[in-house]
Order: C-alpha cells, then structure tokens, then sequence
C-alpha cells in the first residue's frame, strides 16, 4: 500500500540531506497517559498551529537532522534522526521553558529497534487509553503531514512511518484489536446518563469543531437531546458541524451568555489557555439556580480551569477519568493483542534489516569513489601513452595491469600486516568477498 502522504519516495530522496554519511541514529522520546499526569502532559503539548515552527526550530538548530513531533490529549512524542538524542530532550525542555530534570522522571527514550517498535504499537492503537481505538493512526499521518511541510522529514523517517502506517492496516484487518471498542466519545455519555436521567431531556454544548468533536456529536446526537450547540473559534466551523446534526453555532465570545442555558458540555480545543474560567461557570450556575452542569473536558492544555472542580453542582471529567470507563470491553481485546504483536514483531524485523543495509551505504559510496579515482587515474595514463604512439595492445595491458595493483594494493597489504585471530579472521573475509576457494 502506498503512503497516504503528500509527498512520494522521491521527494525524501531529494531531502537525502540530511543524511550525511553518519550511521543512522533513529530515537523516539516522550511521555504518555501511562507516564505522566494530564498536569504534566499539558505543560509540553503542542498547538497544531505552532507545530511546524517547532520542527524547523528542532532542526534549524542542529539538536537533530530529521524530526516529527505527535502531539494528542493523550500523548507527546518526538521521532528523530539525531546524532546525539540528548540534545533532542534539551531542546523540548527549552522550547516548553521547562528544568530537564522536571521532565526526566515522566520521559521514556527509545533507541533504534525499540523506536521502532514503539511506532508500530502506537499505531495500532496497542499504546492508547483506549486498547484499539482508532483515532490515533488519523493523527500519525497529520503528524507526519506537518513534517513534510516544515520539511524536516528524511529518507529515514519517510521509510519509518511508510512502514508504521503498512503494520498498522495490517494489525486492524487482520486482528479483532478494534472489536467491543469503548471510545472515549462513548464513555463521555455514558458519564452523561450517570449524571442524567434521560440525554433526550438535555442541552447539550460542544466547545470546539475539531475531529474529537465530530466524534462526540455523532455518540451524542444518537441520544436525541433537545438541543445542540457548537461553539467554536471561527462560526464557519462551528455551522458546518451544527448543521449535520440541526444544531445551532456560535463563537466562543457568546460563551458567557450561552453557557447557562447548557446541561451537557463537551470540550476540545486546541487552545493555549483555558476557555471556561471559574467566575463564567459560577454565574452560569447562578442563572441555572444551580441545576447540575456535566462538563467533559478532553482538551491538553486543558480548555477547563482546575478550580471549576471546586464548585457544587458541577460534575467535571478530564481526559485521565475516562480511562476507567473505556476500560468496558477491554477483556475481549486482550486475545488480539498477542496477534497483533507478532506482526508488529515481523515489521520491526524488516525495518531494521532495512535501516543495517543503511548503515553500510557510507562505505559502499566511499568504496566505489575510491574505485573510481583509480579508474580516472589509469585512463588518464593510458590516453598519454596513446597520444605518445604506443600501441593499442601494449596500452591496455598497461592499463589492466595498472587497475589490479590498485584494487588489490590494500587488501594485500592488510593481509601482511595481520596477526593471529585478526589474520585469520581477515584471510576469512576477503576469500568470502573475492570468492576464493578455501585451501586444502
């Protein structure tokens, strides 16, 4: 299958620039939902729209060569190729304003094969809050989309990600990894009906227009509430998902006026700062003479300010409460788990077979430039001789004798040099290479 990128293998051939002729240094780090708290994942996510400057800061500075930065509510991952990973991890703390140290105990780092294989899980939804979930692989690819218009993805992580979106199609069909799948949008309303009675009695709100969004309109709107709102940054946004569901929009302006009229709010933007402050839910509260207001905030940075979990009759779920409810279902899943880690395993096998015959590509380039420098040198010589009247024959046995003292000078004058095992070793290798039959 082919890449579902915007760019093809050619295009990471022509940025083969950043591959100098160094081994290849492949490295992941970050934290997860697994690692660390939502207060700690919030301090280094990334806005979508400063995603891109980040990339070109990580690379323009040399802390790597090529880079792609994943980014969600559960989840902060950089994939490099870098030749010193630690500076990669300097960087991130320098870029978020953060002590190295704060960040270490919740950091995981991922050397070569390992990075591999954790692309690979990610992808398949193995790493997810939710076992399968398939929301994930959506992200990878726009992820890999920014890199490739910041232009700062290479040949090796061109290769990395072409393979992790191959193993990821194959672990969801050909695996139940994806089957009795509670997502996080279902487990929001089923807190809702813990709340409230019946959905259809409610108002519900949407803050925000984004993908999670659509997903929690479609679980919501099969509950049939009395009305649905979506508010968003832009009201072009906000109507166009309003309008699949005879909703109505507004901009996040109207919130303080509109926030009251709401039972239900569900929200996930990709804002910096938080949208609902606690004196606007106090005074909507107020207006509702303090009717229970259900808030399901799935944004990192969190779109809710931490002390609106404070006030009495507000019922507030980060993205880290859901876990226990998308757990439903997960038994089911396990069985498939074990399937999906033996191809995972056949892929990361391939890939790093792949990236070892990288590794040799230095010497092979070298190797044929040294070849031919003599070539150049012999022909050079030989078109002397004939411009000097020597005869065709005599010239070319000149020149193929030339040629064979030059390829064979070196390895013969190693094999000289060499002692106990280290000859015996080397007089093994050049009969493998050259072919040579073994002596009696």
């Amino acid at each position: 299958m082919a890449l579902p990128l915007r760019s093809d293998y050619n295009r990471a051939c022509h940025i083969a620039r950043f591959l100098p002729n160094t081994t290849m240094q492949l490295f992941a780090f970050g934290l997860n939902h697994q690692t660390a708290p939502l207060a700690v994942r919030e301090q280094v996510a990334f806005g979508m729209d400063r995603i891109e400057i980040a990339l070109r800061d990580l690379v323009g500075n040399g802390a790597a060569k090529e880079a792609t930065i994943l980014s969600t509510c559960n989840r902060m991952e950089l994939y490099c190729n870098a030749a010193k990973p630690e500076h990669a991890i300097d960087w991130l703390a320098g870029y978020h304003n953060l002590p190295r140290k704060d960040l270490e105990p919740y950091l995981y780092s991922l050397p070569r094969e390992q990075a591999v294989k954790h692309s690979f899980r990610v992808a398949s939804g193995l790493d997810s809050m939710v076992l399968g979930e398939p929301q994930i692989l959506g992200q990878m690819k726009q992820a890999v989309r920014q890199a490739e218009q910041a232009g700062t993805m290479g040949i090796l992580l061109h290769k990395l990600f072409q393979n992790t979106f191959s193993v990821a199609k194959q672990v969801r069909t050909e695996t139940e990894i994806g089957a009795n799948l509670v997502s996080m949008a279902a487990a929001a309303v089923k807190l809702a009906e813990r709340i409230f009675t019946s959905i259809a009695d409610q108002n519900v709100l949407f803050v925000g227009a984004g993908e999670m969004m659509e997903l929690n309109a479609v679980y919501f709107a099969a509950r049939n509430p009395k009305r649905i709102t979506v508010a968003n940054r832009t009201l072009e946004r906000a109507q166009t998902l309003a309008r699949q569901y005879n909703g109505s929009a507004i901009t996040l302006s109207d919130l303080p006026e509109q926030l009251a009229q709401h039972d239900i709010i569900v929200t996930c933007t990709a804002s910096q700062l938080p949208i609902l402050g606690k004196g606007m839910v106090e005074r909507a509260l107020k207006m509702r003479r303090h009717k229970p207001l259900f808030i399901v905030d799935l944004a990192v940075p969190r779109d809710v300010e931490t002390e609106v979990a404070e006030l009495n009759d507000v019922f507030l779920y980060t993205v880290d409460d859901i876990a226990d409810v998308v757990k439903d279902g997960l038994e089911a899943r396990q069985g498939a788990v074990k399937e999906a880690e033996v191809i995972i395993d056949s892929g990361v096998s391939n890939f790093m077979h792949w990236m070892e015959s990288r590794d040799v590509v230095p010497t092979i380039r070298a190797l044929r430039e040294q070849a031919e420098t003599s070539r150049q040198q012999e022909l050079e010589k030989a078109m002397r001789l004939l411009a000097r009247g020597e005869s065709p024959e005599k010239v070319l046995e000149v020149m193929s004798r030339g040629l064979i003292n030059k390829f064979l000078h070196a390895p013969t004058h190693a094999l000289n040099q060499a002692h106990g095992n280290d000859r015996d070793s080397f007089v093994d290798t050049v009969r493998r290479l050259h072919h040579l039959q073994s002596e009696e």
